[in-house]
């Protein structure tokens, strides 16, 4: 596929939910957007770099998951993401 004249290597999901939904871009539906990697950087498609083009503050960045699992802090700039993968993140949620 071609998008703005690089070829697309894989398209992701992006899911943003609660406050995080105020980050994804304008006409978004559903808490979600799709993205489309070029195959020059889609070798280097981790969640942090991502999740960077959304400018979330770290702190709100709470629980991200892949696929339904649970992706640590500290193995977010490494954990890699191929075509298909759906990334959810949520901010930290107080209860009472």
């Amino acid at each position: 596929m071609l998008v703005s004249g690089l070829v697309v290597e894989m398209r992701l999901t992006v899911k943003l939910y609660a406050t995080l939904a105020d980050y994804l871009p304008a006409g978004s539906k559903n808490n979600r957007v799709e993205v489309d990697i070029a195959s020059e950087i889609a070798g280097n498609a981790t969640v942090d770099a991502v999740l960077a083009p959304f400018l979330l503050p770290a702190k709100l960045t709470h629980l991200v998951l892949v696929n339904g699992v649970f992706i640590p802090p500290g193995e977010r700039a490494t954990t890699s993401l191929k075509d298909g993968d759906t990334l959810a993140v949520w901010p930290p949620i107080a209860g009472g």
